[in-house]
């Protein structure tokens, strides 16, 4: 009979292989899983677990902790819903490798990109780093509560390369390209656990620049990828529109050819190619069964964009009227907005932008929702705003105007500009099932003033396994593996994602018929006094990282066990 540092009694285990569920005690000695089933030694820690729900810690391979992980041991949101490992550094942006003179370039694409506001960089970055390997030996002084990767990012690694030519997206040169493989390698010998590029025109600087990837030729992306054949570790991550689906997809398939590499691209369905998913899973479907190491990240969600007054946008944005009391407080604006006058007059101008997400936003009310306190990210289209302001004889945008003001000003509303083109998740669905996908593209860390995707690792267990209603549900046993074991193997991380004597001690210990989620939130915890969008949930009973609990009943205990991970990790023996 032993001691251990940790036990979890009488829980009904999903261990992340896809399996049956079953119940069971877990110890915990050294950080690591040391015994499952009746566990007769005590522990110097204990969690009753009866009636309740244990699985793996998530992993979540799409985040954006770069310049929050610089500042906070909190990488939350993620932490808030059982995420014990973050992958950070995709879509080619981040801040390293990065010479003082192009700080202010970088803090600028990310902000455009990433909705992450300059002021807050510009004082949260320290930048005690200029090479990607002292940028990890910077992450790696400071203490996190969770675990965490970091990708070399395109965007960044091109500037440092190609200075001003680079940015303006002028072709690299043998001598560009054999720069950036030289710094690849390196960064994945040092540690990162891959590379990331965007290739997207969503995608901008915030001063409307297309990202210095966006046009970047196959010779040197290919060029960068043998640099992590030449390390022999690293995975590829890639963002595109696929403009010309067949050409783009080539492409990337001569990257894993010749370089042997991990690929895994962003897919999602679009409104202006509803059925072009499918396309695009084919081609992934045949270079797997050929041998060829890709994978296509899904999202069980909508892809989808808040707004509100509080937020970086909302459907008035653009309104001269609007502008006038944009930087009012809160009430303030609220106050002037409850004047019948200045609604009239606002209600009458024509929006002033050249901006094409917000035209967007402005030809899509109709496809708009409101969000509740408990929110629904499938929503019947019979409670869009367009079908209520038909119901109700009124004009789609009046309405937006009158939702905007509930709850003082703090209601949001809902756009799902992806993976809901016919208002319905039947697409994500069929992807999710796709042998060849893996879930991601929850974006923990960004999108601060308009998305907040990091709680689908929650939303999955409450929506696909318990609550769905317009739909087949799926096996609460898979939804855990795709979370944990297969998120987990895509990355090389094969030391977690299982419960099993030897495997890392990531644990969630949930209220499984309790689990929630509340509607986002701001709050204005970023440098500078930044806002954020934070989302809650209850019945996460315990998150435990290593061992130690880094949450109980929901809330941090303050435990900073997290650790950056050097690259992949090997299987215990």
């Amino acid at each position: 009979m032993g001691t251990y540092d940790l036990v979890i009694r009488g829980g009904t285990v999903a261990d992340g292989t896809g399996g049956d569920l079953f119940e069971a005690d877990i110890a915990v000695s050294g950080g690591k899983i040391a015994e499952i089933g009746k566990v007769a030694g005590k522990g110097a820690e204990e969690i009753d677990a009866s009636g309740l729900l244990v699985t793996p810690g998530f992993v979540d391979i799409h985040t954006h902790y770069d310049g929050q992980a610089t500042w906070s041991a909190d990488l939350s949101p993620s932490s808030n819903h059982g995420v014990t490992t973050a992958v950070m550094g995709n879509c080619g942006v981040g801040f390293a490798p990065c010479r003082r003179e192009d700080h202010d370039r970088l803090i600028r694409l990310m902000e455009g990109v990433e909705d992450i506001p300059a002021p807050v960089l510009a004082e949260g970055l320290k930048w005690n780093w200029e090479s990607f390997p002292d940028y990890l030996d910077a992450l790696e002084a400071l203490p996190h509560n969770i675990d965490f990767a970091a990708q070399l990012p395109h965007g960044a690694l091109r500037v440092y390369v190609m200075g001003e030519r680079g940015a303006n997206r002028e072709p690299a040169t043998p001598d560009d390209i054999a720069a950036m493989a030289a710094i690849a390698k390196d960064a994945v010998s040092a540690g990162a656990i891959g590379f990331s590029t965007s290739r997207t025109l969503n995608h901008r600087t915030s001063d409307g620049s297309p990202t210095p990837t966006l046009t970047a030729e196959e010779d040197e992306l290919v060029g960068i990828a043998m640099g992590l054949k030449a390390a022999g570790r690293g995975v590829l991550q890639v963002v595109s529109d696929f403009a010309d689906p067949a050409r783009e997809f080539s492409m990337l398939r001569r990257m894993v050819e010749r370089s042997g590499r991990p690929l895994s691209l962003s897919l999602a369905q679009n409104e202006k190619a509803p059925e072009g998913w499918r396309f695009l899973l084919s081609q992934i479907e045949a270079a797997a069964n050929d041998g060829l190491p890709m994978k296509a990240q899904v999202c069980g969600r909508p892809v989808g964009v808040l707004l509100g007054l509080e937020l970086t946008l909302n459907p008035f944005s653009a309104h001269p009227g609007f502008k006038e009391i944009a930087s009012l407080p809160l009430a303030a604006k609220v106050e002037k907005m409850r004047d019948p006058a200045f609604k009239e007059k606002l209600l009458k101008e024509e929006p002033a932008t050249d901006n094409p997400f917000m035209r967007s936003v402005l030809a899509h009310l109709h496809k708009m929702y409101a969000l509740d306190h408990v929110p629904d990210y499938e929503p019947d289209p019979e409670t869009s705003i367009g079908a209520r302001a038909k119901a109700r004889g009124v004009e789609p945008l009046a309405l937006a105007y009158d939702l905007l003001l509930e709850d003082d000003g703090r209601a949001m509303l809902y756009f799902p500009f992806l993976n809901y083109a016919q208002n319905s998740l039947e697409p994500s669905y069929q992807m999710m099932l796709h042998k060849d996908t893996v879930l991601g593209l929850g974006d923990g860390g960004a999108h601060v003033g308009m998305i907040c995707d990091g709680s689908f690792s929650t939303h999955m267990l409450t929506h696909w396994t318990r609550d769905r209603k317009r739909g087949e549900r799926l096996p609460l046993s898979f939804v855990v593996k795709a979370h944990t074991q297969d998120t987990a193997r895509a990355v090389g991380l094969l030391d977690r994602g299982i419960l099993k004597p030897g495997y890392k001690a990531d644990l969630n210990v949930i209220d499984y018929q309790g689990l929630s989620l509340f509607r986002p939130e701001v709050g204005f915890d970023l440098p500078a006094g930044g806002r954020r969008l934070v989302q809650r949930a209850k019945g996460y009973k315990a998150t435990i990282v290593s061992g130690e609990i880094i949450a109980r009943d929901d809330e941090g205990t303050g435990a900073v066990p997290g650790k950056l991970l050097r690259g992949a990790q090997p299987a215990p023996a």
